[in-house]
């Protein structure tokens, strides 16, 4: 089934490439329906995940060997995170390519890439294997390359180029410690299974370090950490709505999801040794990120410079698990399921976020907030999506952000009191730049340009609808998630 996951998007693909006649709807639901396909089967894979103290931490393993002199195979198996991040990853492409196109030229290109995009995306989340794992890291940025540069605003090609070009730097880094950490082990292997049971650099401070820094250097670029995060706004305005949605949503997870399943887990010792410095690093992601989104005028580099801050958060809650503090297990689990939790609820919101900011970009061809106004009163929906997307980015009790940050803040208290305490400044920052927002954009006086301004259409109220659904769903009712996550999380804190 996790095969078929990854592949039924790629023949999706294909097969939009070999028809080239196929006309703009056609084409939009041929990948809607590969998509749907490719989630179903995820559906039924979670519906057969087991959990529980005598349940297998990797699930619906398959096993096909590819290099065998280098231990190279087609492996494929999830646990409670990959799995959360893999299921979020399928709702967030669905809505992004039922969304309406913002510039309905070459749609059959445009709909091609976004299933590649999708199967690499899964790919990376699904594989065991460190030398795949890497191969869809470096195929993600293909696909968001093209994405980009061909269908965003005027100048996205200089964007494109700049997030491929600080991406695969950091791709590169990764590349280098794998080779590093896959040289310890005799025979050589990258299963990551068995590379997690070898802890292969337990004891080599100097070697250990480095690869730790290759590592980590390459994910903080992706996720991105203050200061390796400057490719990250100009590619969010530049892009289109969808875009930016699973640019924001997916990618930047495949970083904290690398942290988690690479160096917390295969090189725990090391980690340990570094967690500090790590968290000294997320928390100026978290300040830096909220402060300079206080100050932007652009909608979507606003939304942009918050996945810095949000992402701040999950490396807090990744850097807490990871400092094996005696007797804080309960807390390290506590800070590494609410960045697990923060991984999937920032995917929903922000994807969200940045389909309503494209929805703007569509009906009036900009993103300055001081050319709105008033909006509420001719756009009660868009309004109201809005609302709820904005507040749940911001933490409210009752929605998913929520659920997330208290999780972390809480287990991070425990490992890095001072640290998680300056870091609750930024959730301050965050709830004043998102009122602000809302009073700017959607209070106040109408001005003349906008008092024809559409409502939301029955298809993007629909799209919508289903993501903060979920937002809401997670933030009454959490249950059924974190015991999905937590059947992971705390096997990776007991595992140390």
């Amino acid at each position: 089934m996790l095969t078929l996951a990854i592949l039924i998007p790629m023949l999706g693909a294909l097969a939009l490439v070999l028809s080239p006649g196929l006309g703009h709807e056609k084409a939009r639901w041929l990948s809607i329906g590969a998509s749907v396909l490719s989630f179903a089967c995820l559906i039924i894979v979670w519906a057969l995940f087991r959990i529980g103290e005598e349940a297998p931490a990797f699930q619906s393993v398959a096993e096909v060997p590819w290099i065998p002199s280098l231990g190279v195979a087609w492996r494929v198996g999830v646990d409670g995170m990959s799995l959360a991040l893999s299921l979020m990853s399928g709702v967030l492409f669905i809505a992004c390519i039922a969304w309406p196109m913002e510039h309905p030229d070459r749609p059959i290109a445009y709909y091609a890439w976004f299933l590649f995009l999708e199967s690499v995306s899964l790919g990376l989340f699904l594989v065991l294997d460190l030398l795949l794992f890497y191969v869809f890291f470096d195929l993600s940025l293909v696909g968001m390359f093209f994405l980009i540069g061909r269908w965003g605003h005027d100048g996205a090609e200089r964007a494109a180029l700049k997030f491929f070009i600080y991406t695969l730097a950091g791709s590169l880094a990764i590349l280098l410690a794998i080779i590093g950490l896959v040289l310890s082990v005799d025979p050589i292997t990258f299963d990551m299974r068995t590379l997690i049971a070898a802890q292969p650099l337990a004891g080599m401070d100097l070697r250990g370090g480095l690869i730790l820094l290759g590592f980590m250097v390459g994910f903080a670029v992706k996720t991105p950490l203050f200061p390796v995060h400057t490719w990250l706004p100009p590619a969010h305005v530049m892009a289109p709505g969808p875009v930016s949605a699973i640019l924001a949503g997916v990618l930047l997870k495949m970083g904290t999801y690398g942290m988690v399943r690479i160096p917390l887990q295969m090189l725990r010792e090391s980690f340990a040794a570094y967690a500090f410095p790590i968290a000294l690093f997320a928390l100026a992601s978290i300040l830096w990120g909220a402060v300079v989104a206080l100050g932007q005028t652009n909608l979507k580099r606003r939304i942009a410079y918050t996945s810095v801050n949000h992402m701040g958060y999950t490396v807090l809650g990744i850097a807490a698990a990871g400092a094996m503090l005696a007797g804080a297990e309960n807390a390290r689990s506590l800070a590494l399921t609410g960045a697990v939790v923060e991984m999937v609820a920032h995917g929903l919101i922000t994807g969200a976020l940045f389909l309503i900011a494209g929805g703007f970009w569509a009906r009036s061809q900009t993103y300055d907030l001081d050319a709105f106004g008033g909006l509420a009163g001719v756009a009660p929906k868009l309004t109201v999506a809005a609302v709820i997307a904005a507040f749940a980015s911001l933490g409210l009790p009752g929605l998913a952000g929520f659920v997330a940050e208290v999780q972390i803040f809480v287990g991070a208290f425990a490992v890095f009191p001072v640290i998680a305490a300056i870091g609750l400044l930024g959730i301050l920052i965050t709830a004043a730049l998102f009122l602000r927002l809302l009073q700017q954009v959607f209070f106040g006086d109408l001005p003349t340009a906008r008092k024809g301004f559409p409502d939301l259409s029955r298809r993007e109220g629909a799209i919508l609808s289903v993501l903060l659904f979920l937002v809401v769903l997670i933030g009454i009712y959490p249950r059924w998630l974190l015991d999905l996550i937590g059947s992971a999380t705390r096997a990776i804190v007991g595992g140390s």
